[in-house]
């Protein structure tokens, strides 16, 4: 017969408590029932460690799989920004805010950004923390320069973005 183990699991405990309400004698016939209950869950358990070897190994290879398209990912990121990072210098260098084509259009647009160059000389108003490490409240340190103050670890860097159409 097939059985599940939750199945083999509730014979057994039901052989269990026919021992127990015979006063611990054990007849033929619950010998018997123990004895192939046991082996029903010997050939179950051996029949789903297969089942869970074989899924380790595919969730393994998803791993592995994941791990090599992050990696790729990562790589194919740094040739953009390192193409788009060349594409703004020469821009930059040859004095030019736009360039277009027929296919696409490409200029630059101002923008600024806080670089916080010492996180432990700011006050404590510009820090945030993200439990378990301390980060600077970007948002805050540029507000705050902007109304003119000066905020000790901290500038304003002005960039040119590359926009893509």
């Amino acid at each position: 017969m097939n059985k599940s183990i939750y199945q083999i699991e509730v014979a057994h405990r039901n052989l269990v408590n026919d021992l127990i309400e015979n006063e611990g004698e054990l007849t033929p016939e619950l010998e018997t029932q123990l004895a192939i209950s046991y082996e029903d869950l010997q050939q179950k358990g051996v029949a789903y460690t297969f089942v869970i070897k074989d899924q380790e190994g595919i969730i393994d290879q998803i791993d592995q799989e994941i791990e090599r398209l992050e990696f790729l990912r990562d790589r194919k990121k740094k040739a953009v920004k390192k193409l788009k990072d060349t594409l703004v210098n020469a821009m930059e260098v040859f004095g030019v805010q736009k360039l277009e084509s027929p296919i696409v259009s490409i200029s630059l647009r101002a923008s600024e950004s806080v670089e916080v160059l010492h996180l432990a000389m700011l006050e404590d108003e510009f820090k945030k923390c993200a439990p378990p490490v301390w980060s600077a409240d970007k948002l805050r340190i540029k507000a705050a320069i902007k109304e003119g103050r000066t905020v000790e670890g901290a500038v304003i860097v002005k960039k040119n973005s590359l926009q893509i159409k």
